[in-house]
């Protein structure tokens, strides 16, 4: 049997009626890349299974994260994991956000929704971009978008003559990036996903974040479909209960990369004007840590051109 007539029957099976029949709560689609095809089956809801656990192994269970509070509650996080009863502790950040950081939100950017939203922006940025002088983390919420901006940063910082390192998501392994970041002078990098969590770069060598959109799961994400579908059928309301929370948290995430430690400091500019001037923005920001706000980008180049004197 041929390679394609293989795959031909996973298919029919994966999406057979008795397949899907089987399992109500779980979606199942398939990914396909230029050499690798995979076939994905994602749960839809787990605290019912999480709760059987706790249930059959009546032990100490302890869970620990710097990002899943949401506007200082827990609930988003203990309702998916099954936790109708527990002990909750929120701890203030030992950071001093108000000092050592600025958050911009500029008011003069277009709505991510306009055409060559992210041309706009890396406009918009430049000046800031320069006053930073490279050690730079732009974070981007689609693929495309990370092409877009890498593209565009390469033809000015070429324009310019500057003595800066452009790293871009697929150019090279997320670990090589990354420690090519911490070695070469004056980098910029422009990732996705990956690269809004689980990295840590303390010191002057990251002292920029900038994230282009709030970050919203796409809609035709088939397991973001999913869910919304089962919140409806369950009479909640997908933006409330799925979108939102879930954005919130991985803002969060994406903020995190600019503040390790005590000694740090840096501006994020988030370049999505909805985070202040839409009514569901205001769940998003009082997640964030409490940075020093302006949606002046003046204000912030100041800021920066103060913290690289000292």
């Amino acid at each position: 049997m041929g390679r394609a007539s293989e795959l031909c029957l996973r298919w029919q099976d994966w999406f057979s009626p008795a397949t899907a029949q089987a399992d109500e709560q779980s979606v199942r689609w398939v990914s396909v890349s230029t050499n690798v095809v995979q076939f994905c089956d994602s749960p839809l809801d787990v605290s019912n299974a999480f709760a059987k656990l706790y249930a059959e192994q009546p032990k100490a269970w302890v869970f620990t994260s710097a990002t899943l509070s949401i506007k200082e509650s827990l609930q988003h996080f203990t309702l998916q994991v099954g936790l109708d009863d527990c002990q909750q502790l929120l701890l203030p950040s030992p950071f001093d956000y108000e000092s050592q950081a600025l958050l911009c939100v500029p008011d003069n950017l277009p709505f991510p929704n306009e055409p060559q939203f992210s041309k706009k922006l890396c406009d918009a940025v430049w000046p800031l971009l320069q006053a930073s002088q490279g050690g730079v983390f732009f974070l981007c919420t689609s693929h495309r978008a990370v092409k877009q901006v890498g593209e565009y940063l390469r033809e000015r910082i070429e324009k310019d003559e500057l003595d800066w390192s452009l790293l871009v998501q697929g150019e090279a392994s997320r670990a090589e990036l990354l420690d090519q970041f911490r070695v070469l002078n004056n980098p910029v990098l422009v990732g996705a996903a990956s690269f809004w969590e689980g990295v840590d770069i303390r010191g002057d060598g990251l002292r920029l974040v900038i994230i282009d959109k709030l970050p919203f799961a796409p809609p035709d994400d088939p397991v973001f479909q999913a869910k919304s579908e089962l919140i409806k059928n369950r009479g909640g309301n997908a933006f409330q209960d799925l979108s939102l929370p879930d954005a919130a948290i991985a803002l969060k995430q994406g903020a995190g990369r600019l503040i390790r430690d005590e000694t740090d400091w840096g501006v994020l500019l988030i370049g999505d004007r909805r985070l202040v001037e839409k009514g569901y923005g205001k769940l998003l920001w009082r997640s964030l840590p409490p940075f020093k706000r302006t949606r002046e980008l003046k204000v912030a180049i100041e800021f920066m051109r103060e913290k690289r004197l000292k």
